[in-house]
């Protein structure tokens, strides 16, 4: 499978490396930015477009996967879908759900396959915690706690900071908490949050937010870009038993300099101690499902509803109030 990517930033670097290493052909990479996109392509013998426009007319390219800010999305997800290319984007899909459903529409009308990195589906932590749920090893799940973040990210042209691009780690960040939890707990029925994006235009954000699924189980998702490092777990309490995890613990000596950090671009990107990268397992699983047709794991309909719970969750910490989540599918 020949693939272009467009954007050379943080997981535009991700994505290259993980499609080289599932055994896909990078055929060329686009970004505004020639020079980063020179290097990323040096990296797997790619060629670098001059446009977009050059990835689409390539009749030898299958697969767009599209590496860029989350406004951006819809415009180049349509501009693949209507020249016949499936199309791998990153999360967030959207920042609206109305640009959510216009992207799936498009892709379904044109006939092309759309995937979204949900990566978190593929952590291997993340996976066994879920099916040991499933199995009833903690009985009936009550309270589920999850945590994620660190620093706060600089990335192009600073956008994470701009809120009205970004959404804040609740959309950008925390949404990957949401999508683990609908997928291994089920439907969310109501979202209240607090935020401390609502209160400071500072370099610092930090969310707590609680779902309350159908089945009555509660959860607790936090997520900050206040601390040093980058951290994440989570715990689930069942009437039977306890699942815990907690990424420090696979890092037994870690050493945090605040100031240097603080000057990294990009964003965090959370690691595994496996030998193959789950951001590598993700990319392979949606290169068969477009080869063999094969089910994926992650719709884009689930990144529809992640999106969904982001976007309940920014109205509670604006309003105050819970927001209760439409129940229809479409």
């Amino acid at each position: 499978m020949r693939v272009g990517i467009v954007g050379a930033g943080t997981m535009g670097t991700v994505h290259t490396g993980s499609h080289h290493e599932a055994g896909h052909q990078v055929a060329a990479i686009y970004d505004l930015r020639p020079e980063a996109a020179a290097a990323n392509a040096a990296r797997v013998g790619a060629a670098v477009a001059p446009t977009f426009e050059a990835l689409l007319s390539d009749p030898t390219i299958d697969l767009i996967d599209i590496c860029l800010p989350t406004p951006l999305h819809r415009a180049f997800v349509e501009k693949a879908a209507r020249a016949g290319k499936h199309v791998l984007c990153e999360k967030p899909l959207a920042p609206t759900l109305e640009d959510a459903r216009a992207m799936i529409d498009i892709c379904r009308e044109a006939g092309v396959q759309f995937y979204v990195a949900h990566v978190l589906r593929f952590f291997p932590e993340y996976e066994r915690a879920r099916n040991l749920v499933l199995a009833g090893k903690v009985g009936e799940p009550g309270v589920i706690r999850t945590t994620r973040g660190g620093i706060f990210p600089t990335g192009w042209d600073d956008w994470y900071a701009d809120y009205s691009r970004s959404g804040t780690l609740t959309l950008d960040m925390i949404i990957h908490d949401f999508d683990w939890l609908r997928w291994t707990f089920g439907e969310v029925e109501r979202v209240y949050a607090k935020s401390l994006s609502t209160r400071t235009t500072e370099r610092l954000d930090y969310a707590l937010v609680t779902l309350r699924f159908a089945s009555g189980a509660i959860a607790h998702v936090e997520g900050t870009w206040s601390h040093s490092g980058f951290r994440y777990g989570f715990e689930v309490a069942g009437s039977k038993g306890l699942i815990d995890f907690d990424s420090a613990k696979i890092q037994p000596v870690v050493v945090q300099k605040r100031a240097a950090e603080a000057g990294v671009t990009g964003v965090a990107v959370p690691e595994s101690p496996l030998r193959e990268s789950p951001y590598t397992t993700e990319i392979r699983h949606f290169g068969r499902c477009i080869e063999h047709g094969e089910i994926p794991i992650v719709t884009a309909y689930d990144a529809y509803k992640a999106v969904e719970i982001s976007l309940a969750a920014l109205e509670s910490a604006r309003t105050g109030r819970p927001v209760t989540l439409a129940k229809e599918a479409f």
